[in-house]
């Protein structure tokens, strides 16, 4: 199962869980209890949460996606197969690191480049350090579009 309907199913499942969470708050709300209504706007509030949550993700997905199409359209999407690995499949550390310095020298050349952006951001994520590597891609997809 592709990524991709991975995260469809997990929405879907969370939109069907924001109404159902939505149809308890109306029913806290329509208590004309003071403290029924005080709940119902506080649990109709987690579905606005979550929503927005949800939303942010995927759209961050679909424009990652789309950056990575465009930059192997144009050929400058690297290949990082041939990079030596671990038993566990990661990438060895200092074959990541030195993937790395490459990719901030790059940075450093075209710091408006939202490529050279992108491709700091999978080095990132090649050497394990997952936060940086969403930073360093919402830094990209600022400068894509």
């Amino acid at each position: 199962m592709s990524t991709r309907t991975v995260a469809f199913l997990i929405t879907a499942a969370l939109a069907v869980y924001f109404v159902l969470l939505g149809g308890r708050a109306v029913v806290l709300m329509g208590t004309g209890d003071p403290v029924g209504i005080g709940l119902g706007i506080g649990v109709l509030v987690l579905p606005l949460i979550g929503a927005w949550v949800a939303w942010t993700n995927l759209r961050f997905g679909f424009t990652t996606e789309r950056m990575a199409r465009q930059l192997d359209a144009e050929g400058g999407l690297l290949d990082t197969s041939e990079l030596p690995r671990r038993p566990s499949g990661r990438v060895d550390r200092e074959a990541a690191d030195a993937w790395f310095d490459e990719r901030r020298a790059d940075v450093e050349s075209r710091p408006e480049d939202w490529r050279a952006w992108f491709l700091l951001a999978q080095a990132y994520d090649l050497a394990g350090d997952r936060s940086r590597a969403r930073d360093t891609m919402r830094k990209a997809i600022a400068l894509y579009g």
